[in-house]
């Protein structure tokens, strides 16, 4: 062959390589494409299917907000007390009790009725990273907030606009303010608005059934010769309905009932303080371990509550060790005294589980 030949054939050649090497790279990039279509579809399936399994009652980094809520019968009903995650119910001078409703990501028009602080709920919204709103203060409650540097909003200190006092009841029983309000007084003051603590309780999105509980369907809880709660079990609705002084309890504006998915127990003892007011005043021996129960969808087991510091997190255990798993919906916290005959019946007792003081219930 000749030397022009050869030349043309050695052209030929390297041209169909380059284009083989082309097509062969063209089609690993496809190839490459196709897969990470594939991957991304997979991915994005899997991301939607955790994303459905997020928990709902406690989610997003909105810091939560701590409402004092009056509970003497003058300031029935209550707003706002369905869309909190967790209400914590203690006692106070009187033989009353107050409680501290907690929110998280919602957009509420009217909270209240709000009343003044007392020391001991201020370790619950230390525990829960929340800012504390309350309507004046007892002296305890005051040195505390500053004790351990609060961001708190009293209404008594506010300017006239965060809290307002309506006509339906009467003072001091009709202070309310509304998350919006709330959160421009957080904002005024240079609170921190968002956070990123865990939840208090161990929630979880797998409905939480207590199969080896007792059956709970009716629960009685005396705080003190004055206040006892009820809550009966609404089967169809999964939720308790709560009661209060043989009343049931019921919304402010809308007057549907209040109800809970969860109910935890604890038993520890409130003492009246002794101090120049002489007002009979409480404190609450809250730091330690203590018996409790916790019950939903129709089941209560024993716990123990143990609270190792006032700002730190309360950890609520089976009587294994094991902490319990919290069913995706809000919960009522009932701190009540040990000698308190809390009675938990299911639908066919015919006699209460009465407990006993000091023991585990």
């Amino acid at each position: 062959m000749q030397k022009g030949g050869v030349k043309v054939l050695v052209i030929i050649l390297v041209i169909l390589i380059i284009v083989a090497g082309v097509v062969l790279a063209y089609k690993i990039t496809q190839d490459k494409n196709n897969t990470e279509t594939i991957s991304g579809e997979s991915n994005n399936e899997l991301v939607s299917t955790v994303e459905e399994k997020k928990v709902q009652i406690y989610s997003g980094n909105d810091r939560p907000i701590a409402v004092m809520i009056d509970n003497h019968s003058d300031a029935w009903p209550q707003a706002g007390l369905n869309q909190a995650y967790m209400v914590y119910e203690i006692i106070v001078e009187g033989g009353e009790t107050r409680l501290m409703a907690l929110f998280k990501g919602v957009d509420l028009d009217k909270i209240g009725s709000v009343r003044s602080a007392r020391h001991y709920f201020i370790d619950y919204a230390m525990e829960n990273d929340a800012i504390y709103v309350h309507f004046g203060q007892s002296p305890q409650a005051q040195s505390d907030i500053k004790k351990y540097s609060i961001n708190d909003i009293n209404g008594i200190a506010e300017d006239g606009t965060t809290f307002w006092r309506v006509k339906d009841k009467v003072a001091p029983h009709n202070a309310v303010t509304s998350t919006e309000k709330l959160l421009e007084s957080a904002k005024s003051k240079k609170y921190r608005t968002t956070s990123t603590e865990e939840s208090v309780l161990n929630y979880v999105t797998d409905e939480v059934n207590l199969e080896d509980g007792q059956a709970a369907n009716t629960i009685t809880i005396p705080h003190s010769d004055l206040q006892t709660v009820k809550y009966e079990y609404d089967e169809e609705n999964k939720v308790y309905v709560r009661y209060a002084r043989g009343k049931e309890q019921t919304d402010w504006d809308t007057e549907e009932p209040i109800t809970t998915k969860n109910i935890i127990i604890t038993f520890c003892d409130n003492y009246t303080l002794s101090d120049s007011e002489n007002k009979g005043r409480q404190g609450l021996r809250n730091i330690g371990t203590f018996d409790g129960y916790y019950i939903t969808n129709g089941k209560a087991i024993k716990i123990q509550c143990i609270k190792n510091a006032r700002d730190e997190q309360t950890v609520y255990q089976d009587m294994n060790g094991n902490e319990i798993k919290v069913n995706d919906g809000n919960t009522f916290v009932n701190i009540c005294p040990t000698n308190a005959d809390v009675e938990i019946e299911g639908l066919e007792d015919t006699t209460s589980t009465t407990n006993t003081t000091n023991t585990i219930r």
